[in-house]
């Protein structure tokens, strides 16, 4: 079982993203690609890919850190996999 600032793959969140309970990882669902950026489907927040909070994802899934961990929270990270183009 992982613990509060690790992923389920066992990779630790960095501690600028995390704070014992803000980052968990989301399907592919809970975050589209549009024009401008990553859209938070939960929250409507757009993330623009030059946005210093996007990160590479070390496990290949999406992960979403939010203020307090709360699902209306502000992002504080989003960690996305790889693009395949």
């Amino acid at each position: 079982m992982a613990v509060a600032h690790e992923a389920k793959s066992g990779w630790r969140y960095p501690y600028a993203c995390c704070s014992d309970r803000d980052c968990r990882e989301v399907s592919n669902a809970a975050v589209t690609e549009g024009p401008e950026g990553y859209v938070i489907r939960i929250t409507g927040e757009v993330l623009p890919y030059t946005d210093k909070r996007v990160r590479n994802s070390p496990d290949g899934v999406f992960h979403w850190c939010s203020v307090a961990g709360k699902m209306d929270g502000r992002t504080i990270c989003l960690f996305v996999p790889p693009r395949s183009f």
